[in-house]
């Protein structure tokens, strides 16, 4: 499906980011190693957040593969971040190729991306974005699974913390299409949750750094890989991988 990374450590510039190691992400765009179905390479798009030390997060995102966005060499290499996400976009057949249907979706300092696929969207999931007021409806950024996870997700984070959030959203996701793939990745500049639901995921943490990517970019032996069906909270110096248990239906 698609590719996305999390990045928390010392200030570095997003274009390093993307081109850092001999598997990164920007050879991961057309030469990912472990996609799992839904796709070959991810060149429908891509995004990028960046958390200042002070003031509203920055976002860019383009519906050009990411090799080809000539913004990536011009501007974002002058960006430098202690807190970044990265996401590259491999659409599912039959949802639009748009800049607004990249990830990262943002609101307030949280940024959230998808990595998989919520199976028989729209129908599936009705009856949960029944749940939500039709203001919070009326603001889906594109008609895609991720968007509106998003806005699931979004309503959950101001009742409950990230991980009780991703927690239930999972379970209410899996109970109406058992099939879905969802593997989804969360910050707001200070710590990365992320899901690992059949989709490849690794973190790379120490007291300096926290990486959490669908794959490893290089060949640093801190690299760990998350099973399937876990739950992530990451930061520099913390790591925490639980099970994401789900009831049987």
């Amino acid at each position: 499906m698609c590719r996305h990374l999390g990045y928390l450590g010392p200030a570095t510039s997003i274009t390093t980011l993307l081109n850092d190691g001999p598997r990164s992400l920007m050879k991961q765009s057309w030469a990912p190693a472990d996609m799992r179905g839904g796709g070959t390479i991810n060149a429908d798009g891509f995004g990028v957040v960046w958390w200042p030390d002070e003031g509203q997060l920055g976002r860019y995102r383009s519906a050009s593969p990411v090799w080809a966005d000539p913004f990536v060499a011009e501007g974002l290499s002058v960006i430098n971040s202690r807190a970044v996400m990265i996401a590259l976009r491999s659409a599912t057949v039959g949802m639009p190729v748009e800049r607004s249907a990249a990830a990262p979706f943002t609101d307030g300092r949280w940024a959230f991306s998808l990595n998989g696929l919520v199976r028989d969207w729209p129908g599936s999931l009705v009856s949960l974005a029944a749940q939500l007021p039709v203001a919070e409806l009326l603001q889906l950024e594109s008609p895609t699974d991720a968007a509106t996870l998003w806005l699931l997700l979004r309503s959950r984070l101001r009742a409950a913390e990230p991980e009780v959030a991703l927690l239930s959203l999972v379970h209410d996701v899996i109970a109406l299409a058992p099939d879905s793939r969802l593997n989804m990745l969360l910050c707001d500049g200070g710590g990365i949750w992320a899901t690992a639901w059949y989709h490849s995921l690794w973190t790379l943490v120490d007291e300096n750094v926290a990486v959490v990517s669908s794959e490893p970019y290089d060949d640093d032996e801190r690299w760990q890989q998350v099973p399937d069906r876990h739950l992530v909270c990451a930061m520099p110096g913390k790591l925490i991988v639980t099970p994401l248990e789900v009831p049987a239906s």
